[in-house]
């Protein structure tokens, strides 16, 4: 194998093997601590612009397959392992990652010390980093990379969501809508159970979403700065415009935008949350949770809005959900629909679709 090199803005280099697509790559590094869920991450639209690193140390032992898909391609621009596995089960077809990563033209560099670098991303923070086959070409590099604004500062959600009205039918009788700001094929699955769905880009006009006769509106996951203008301008204006006519329930980044919305604020963390086993407490219990943000809501700024915050982070107080104080409307900063994780939170669904039929919480 090729030698390839992972190199930090601060000028840190960590030597490994290419595998995968042999490509250069450029993104915010951030870490997964998942010991499973490799392609689903990889394929969440919430990991767009960003070089994906693994914990466990072992990536890829029950390879790849289509089903653990969260969309159509891959959304991280690189997958950084300790050691990706080249003979994995025949369970799921025997599939490899590297064949999986070819396919999508996503470049993957094994062999790293990804404990090292996992505790330098902890120490410093989320960083930008590029991937390149060439080392001569490192110092120039890193002046690039310090010169490149970080992907996240860009409209993520416009890259990722989708650009026309879909109306799907499942024969439900019922119909709630999807707005999509990079949604995970595990919401979609889950309101499917219970909904016929319309998806909205996130960039729907609100009014067109009111008249639509969609009796709910679900705000989803994706990637980047929920206070982007992008952002602020097209999805939270449609959450506020919608906030006192219909149920809203937001996931993850519609968590951030529905806050937004109503006149809080958020903020990016230190190095975000990313796996399938944070804890959150709930109602007087803890869940065991799937996530994967970078960015916070500012629980001082509910003040006023409506919306109190009701979940929190158990390993570090932020918080991961809410509710408002006389509409129906809550939210998640967690991925209820799992896709990997455990199923602890999948009631939330259950939630939405009580309040959709009784117009309350």
């Amino acid at each position: 194998m090729a030698h390839s090199y992972l190199v930090l803005e601060d000028g840190t280099v960590f030597e490994g093997e290419s595998f995968g697509f042999r490509a250069p790559a450029f993104g915010e590094v951030v870490f997964s601590t998942g010991m499973c869920g490799y392609q689903e991450s990889l394929t969440d639209p919430s990991f767009r612009g960003q070089i994906l690193v693994m914990t466990y140390p072992l990536i890829g032992n029950y390879g790849t397959d289509s089903p653990f898909c969260q969309s159509d391609m891959v959304h991280a621009r690189a997958l950084v392992v300790r050691e990706a596995c080249a003979e994995p089960s025949p369970a799921y077809g025997g599939r490899t990652i590297s064949d999986f990563l070819i396919e999508h033209k996503v470049p993957g560099i094994s062999g790293v010390d990804t404990r090292a670098l996992v505790i330098k991303i902890r120490t410093m923070g989320t960083m930008r980093g590029a991937i390149t086959e060439d080392a001569d070409s490192i110092e120039d590099l890193i002046k690039r990379i310090r010169g490149t604004p970080a992907p996240s500062e860009g409209n993520l959600v416009g890259e990722v969501s989708r650009r026309e009205v879909e109306e799907l039918s499942f024969g439900r009788g019922v119909r709630v809508g999807l707005l999509d700001c990079g949604a995970k094929s595990g919401i979609l699955r889950d309101l499917s159970s219970r909904f016929d769905v319309t998806v909205f880009p996130y960039d729907a006009p609100a009014d067109a979403i009111a008249e639509s006769g969609v009796r709910g509106l679900l705000i989803s996951n994706g990637p980047g700065d929920p206070s982007h203008p992008a952002v602020t301008s097209t999805a939270a204006r449609t959450v506020e415009y919608l906030s006192d006519r219909l149920p809203l329930f937001g996931i993850c980044f519609g968590n951030q935008v529905t806050a937004l919305a109503l006149g809080g604020s958020t903020y990016k963390l230190k190095f975000g949350h990313r796996g399938c086993n944070q804890p959150v407490k709930h109602e007087g219990r803890v869940l065991i949770t799937s996530q994967n943000h970078g960015f916070a809501v500012d629980e001082a700024s509910l003040e006023g809005t409506g919306l109190v915050a009701d979940q929190f982070n158990v390993n570090d107080g932020t918080v991961e959900g809410m509710r408002h104080e006389s509409l129906p409307i809550f939210t998640c900063q967690y991925h209820p629909e799992a896709s990997p994780g455990p199923w602890d939170s999948s009631f939330l669904f259950d939630r939405f679709a009580k309040a959709v039929r009784e117009a309350r919480l």
